[in-house]
């Protein structure tokens, strides 16, 4: 890939930026075993990817996601969720960690190109991580302000207003093809898919980024070149 065209990176934050399996599965433990329930990781990884894409239709907020996330979870695995045990999951997502390359990597991303983030998120819930990520970002979209979940066009198409470039200039890194990379390459986006693991707690989808890379640190050395001895 030539990253010389390009102005702007958009980046997905959980699962790209924030280590978003270990801290839903940290988050969703206690709550199993509390009801007597054992999964294993992928068992619990892929009842999550199904239950969530349900829940953000039609939009409500992220935090309301989780919670619907969690009773969903119950309901499958016949136990009833507590009030608190359906807010714990969004109670927790401020201090999910980041991936050790993460802060690193955005820092020299940072002096050649714009960053955005767009995420399927709630504001208040990014300002949370926003803390840990370090770094000032030059827009920030969530789900809550395009009133629309990822793969939906609708946060892809808000970045690309706030940012003011045209649609060869800006590139957006995700770690999710069905999040990610089908819906930005459909508006005509150049992608990078992030493949730190399989499809975790994501759909599988078909569909093919422009670049893969296996970490972040390795994005940086190829959009910005080696850091400096």
């Amino acid at each position: 890939m030539d990253f010389a065209g390009f102005a702007a990176l958009t980046f997905d934050c959980y699962g790209t930026l924030v280590d978003w399996e270990t801290g839903l599965l940290a988050a969703l433990r206690p709550i199993l075993r509390a009801h007597a329930r054992d999964l294993t990781d992928q068992q619990l990884l892929d009842l999550y990817g199904d239950l969530e894409p349900r829940a953000q239709v039609p939009y409500q907020t992220y935090r309301q996601v989780l919670a619907a996330v969690v009773r969903g979870l119950g309901e499958r695995l016949g136990f009833q969720a507590s009030q608190a045990e359906a807010e714990s999951l969004a109670a927790s997502l401020p201090d999910w960690p980041l991936f050790p390359d993460t802060r690193a990597a955005l820092q020299r991303l940072k002096t050649r190109y714009r960053l955005a983030i767009v995420s399927n998120i709630d504001d208040d819930l990014f300002a949370g991580t926003a803390r840990h990520l370090g770094i000032g970002f030059d827009a920030v979209i969530t789900a809550q302000q395009a009133r629309a979940y990822k793969p939906s066009p609708a946060p892809f198409l808000l970045a690309l207003e706030r940012l003011h470039l045209p649609r060869e200039r800006v590139l957006h890194v995700g770690q999710s093809v069905f999040h990610d990379v089908v819906p930005a390459r459909s508006l005509g986006l150049a992608t990078v898919l992030v493949t730190r693991r399989g499809f975790g707690a994501t759909r599988p989808s078909g569909g093919e980024p422009d670049l893969k890379v296996p970490d972040l640190q390795t994005l940086a050395r190829l959009a910005v070149g080696p850091p400096p001895r």
